[in-house]
């Protein structure tokens, strides 16, 4: 029985390395019903989709069975999430994908070596990000990037398969030259390839829009392989599979000396899915975890990440992450532990074992809408788009230009424009604080941004400004220069500058406020501070910036700044309508 496999003491290094060990100890036998049906669910989902994903990336599709079988297996073991199915996924697939075709690479056995080496480094990038503890490299790419780059991807990737559906050729280095070329051979469409696209486009249709919850995946999978064998599809002309050898290949390192000659391709797909693949797992580690009332180690996840993709890059699969749409199908399965993922993992290692060489006579047409059918669920996220768009427009265009880069200059390199564009983002964020001018709310001591309350009461002579943020390098110029101009207007006698959203400040930032100090004493412009907090106050007397302003000028809030400048410069502390500085 399952619990028997806890026997014997176990050290707490070795249940924290594999957690598997903790979930056996505790195991009750009422789990193992619904993990067992939970993991042939998932797995009747796995096969057919990761068949389709193999030829996104552009691999021999057993291929995407290896990397299955090893992804939720190996992710089992090291993994601390319960409820997580890891396989390969739409996503991943693209950037192998745009790997294969940056290298320009054609032979069948060289891309397949190049898709288990990238698989393989990645997974050594994630076992750096563990002994490092530098998952939080993932937040430098932001939502709005993933979701215009995978959009982009989606695209590319369904303008790829449209040729497989008419049974013609298509050709080009961009997404518009491959769709050019694609129209221009319809006049030459095969009708029973169409007529077969036809129907399994027809299938996937029907069923999201009136049986949401049945598995287009299999669905085609199976109605394929029926009708390849009852019509005798390849005898009239139809496109199929092809031979799928049965069983496991050995585990072997990639050919090195390939990998070497198309280095920077390699490492920058490694990086791109590192950086795509952690934040993905992570978010839904944590997700599930809060649903079931346990903890996740974020930084074991990403052991288990590489350990999922080094084996799947060692038995020549692709790479691997986690498959929302599986995870979530486990977990409404009623998944308890890990061993549902084992269970899954394991039928597909039985699919190759057994039934591969049924695979081989799936029409393309039927893969071809399967492909589709996983990449428009999966990476097409128009619900996401419309909310950026009504939620924040900057967001919205950020993802539409990383979807057009995505476009025009092929999903490798949509990586990095997605990359350097929310790398600019993050400074144009951080090098421009937002600093508001505040009033009162009449009747109160509450001081609000005048943008949003312009009706507030205002102090003659007095400017209020709330800094939000750090005062540091990349910020305190932008408050320097605010500052000096309030300044240099002739109708301002006094500033308080609200502290309270102000949670660090550096050397640079406490010399800003000593050279602000000086310039206001210089322009006669009385200045305070107010709801410093001690962190911040200890910095500023190191710098002296304290002794320079007054202790007598820093304030526990803005209500008794604008109590005593005022009383200083002589004038009612109360405001008046209006703004009249």
């Amino acid at each position: 029985m399952l619990p028997a496999m806890a026997a014997g003491p176990v050290s707490t290094s070795t249940r924290r390395m594999l957690p598997i060990l903790d979930q056996a100890r505790g195991y009750r036998r009422s789990w193992l019903r619904p993990d067992l049906v939970a993991g042939a669910v998932v797995a009747a989902l796995i096969i057919p989709k990761s068949l389709g994903y193999a030829g996104v990336a552009g691999v021999p599709i057993e291929h995407g069975l290896y990397a299955a079988a090893a992804g939720a297996i190996l992710y089992a073991v090291f993994g601390t999430c319960r409820q997580i199915s890891m396989g390969p996924s739409s996503g991943l697939a693209a950037v192998a994908g745009g790997a294969v075709l940056a290298a320009g690479l054609s032979d069948s056995t060289e891309v397949a070596v190049l898709v288990a080496g990238i698989t393989l480094t990645s997974g050594l990038f994630f076992l750096v990000l563990a002994v490092f503890r530098m998952g939080w490299l993932s937040q430098f790419l932001s939502r709005a990037v993933v979701t215009g780059f995978l959009f982009g991807a989606a695209i590319d990737v369904v303008i790829g398969e449209l040729p497989k559906l008419t049974g013609t050729e298509g050709e080009g280095s961009t997404v518009l030259e491959e769709l050019r070329s694609w129209l221009s051979t319809l006049g030459g469409a095969h009708v029973a390839t169409v007529l077969v696209a036809t129907a399994a486009l027809a299938v996937v249709l029907v069923l999201r829009r009136f049986a949401r919850q049945v598995p287009a995946a299999l669905v085609l999978l199976v109605g394929g392989l029926i009708a390849s064998w009852v019509l005798d599809l390849e005898e009239r002309g139809v496109v199929v599979v092809g031979e799928i050898p049965r069983g496991l290949p050995a585990p072997e390192i990639p050919d090195v000396g390939l990998l070497v000659d198309h280095g920077p391709t390699v490492l920058l797909a490694s990086f791109a899915l590192v950086m795509i693949g952690f934040s993905q797992t992570a978010g839904d580690a944590r997700a599930f975890a809060t649903r079931h009332h346990y903890r996740v180690d974020i930084d074991q996840e990403s052991v288990a990440q590489a350990a999922a993709n080094i084996g799947a890059g060692l038995l020549k699969g692709m790479p691997v992450s986690t498959s929302l749409s599986a995870s979530s199908l486990n977990d409404r399965s009623g998944a308890r532990t890990g061993f549902a993922s084992i269970t899954s993992g394991v039928i597909v290692l039985g699919a190759l074992l057994v039934l591969a060489p049924l695979f081989s006579a799936l029409p393309q047409p039927v893969l071809a809408v399967l492909i589709i059918e996983a990449v428009v669920a999966g990476m097409m996220d128009v619900a996401e788009m419309r909310r950026l768009r009504r939620v924040s427009r900057i967001d919205f265009w950020v993802a539409m230009a990383a979807l057009v880069g995505t476009l025009v200059l092929g999903v490798l390199a949509g990586v990095v424009v997605g990359i350097v564009l929310s790398l600019l983002w993050l400074v144009h964020v951080v090098t421009h604080p937002r600093i508001s001018e505040l009033g009162r709310e009449r009747g109160t001591q509450v001081f609000r941004d005048r943008e949003e309350h312009p009706d507030d009461e205002t102090f003659p002579g007095i400017v209020l400004l709330r800094v939000d943020g750090g005062v540091f390098f990349a910020t305190a110029d932008s408050l320097l220069d605010r500052v000096r101009a309030l300044i240099l207007r002739p109708e301002v006698d006094g500033v308080v500058l609200h502290f309270a959203g102000v949670n660090f400040i550096d050397s640079q930032g406490a010399a800003t406020i000593s050279e602000i100090t000086a310039m206001a004493e210089a322009s006669q412009v009385e200045l305070r501070l107010a709801a410093v907090r001690p962190p911040v106050r200890r910095v500023l007397e190191r710098e002296g910036a304290v002794g320079r302003l007054g202790a007598d000028h820093i304030h526990g809030n803005v209500h008794r700044a604008v109590t005593a400048m005022s009383s200083a410069l002589g004038r009612p502390p109360d405001g008046q309508e209006g703004d009249q500085r």
